[in-house]
């Protein structure tokens, strides 16, 4: 994988073709979903298809969202993919606490591990889900869920949620999390202006629900030539004179904007 992934593309476990679409559609990391995107009826299947396709590496990351924990799939679902040679992740819905990521752990011990947070009480224990386990390689948001479960009628109400979360994952050395799924799929002006905004507030990426999505959130988080330009002349600067100064058109550069800088020179290798 990448070192910075940007898109993550969900593919509905159940639907085979639709999956094997995603795993050409240039996305950094493909999500097989066995949770809200598979009826209860088809879970089994969803299951078993997946650890088929799982039985050998896919030529692109494949991550797999499993059913919660405390319901009657999950548990399932860990037993029959974790061992799976082709699963780069497991990513875990309607986390609340440590110890479920702890137990996952103890189970998968081979699998990288990504918890969702989706209620409250996840948001509030953000950082000690977080810091809970070595194994735990990411965590995110599931905003429609924290919306439900927050009862708030728009995404207006998000933003100390979202910060919570970047912050959580900052504090447990973590890499900045990807903006949760904008689920108008063809509203790729407003996907792009939320892009803006998620990256703003330190996210990096975004998970897509359509191929369409992929190339409006790559574009949304790539350094533009500008950003590219101002990264350049700090790390010329810093190269040329040791500890804090100040360039001629006044931007104050220290040791956290060299690493900034770094890390948008990192990104811009992708373009």
């Amino acid at each position: 994988m990448t070192a910075f992934p940007l898109t993550w593309l969900y593919a509905p476990g159940d639907r085979p073709h639709v999956v094997a679409k995603a795993l050409t559609s240039g996305a950094d990391v493909v999500v097989i979903d066995l949770e809200d995107a598979v009826a209860p009826d088809r879970k089994a299947y969803a299951r078993a298809a997946t650890a088929d396709l799982l039985a050998s590496p896919p030529a692109v990351p494949v991550h797999v969202r499993v059913n919660a924990l405390d319901g009657p799939w999950g548990e399932q679902d860990i037993s029959a993919l974790a061992p799976s040679p082709g699963l780069s992740g497991l990513r875990l819905a309607k986390i609340t606490s440590p110890g479920e990521i702890i137990h996952v752990a103890r189970r998968a011990a081979r699998a990288d591990l990504y918890a969702l947070l989706e209620t409250a009480l996840a948001v509030e224990r953000a950082y000690a889900i977080a810091s809970a386990h070595p194994n735990l390689r990411g965590i995110a948001l599931g905003e429609a869920d924290l919306q439900a479960d927050l009862g708030m009628r728009d995404d207006t109400g998000l933003d100390w949620p979202r910060s919570r979360v970047v912050v959580a994952a900052r504090a447990a050395g973590l890499p900045p999390p990807p903006q949760s799924v904008h689920p108008d799929t063809r509203d790729l002006d407003g996907l792009a202006a939320s892009c803006a905004h998620g990256r703003a507030l330190g996210f990096l990426g975004r998970a897509a629900i359509h191929p369409r999505q992929l190339p409006v959130i790559e574009r949304a988080f790539l350094p533009t030539e500008a950003d590219i330009e101002r990264a350049e002349t700090v790390l010329k600067a810093a190269a040329a004179e040791q500890g804090a100064q100040a360039l001629p058109d006044g931007r104050f550069v220290d040791a956290a904007v060299v690493t900034a800088a770094r890390r948008t020179l990192s990104l811009a290798r992708r373009r």
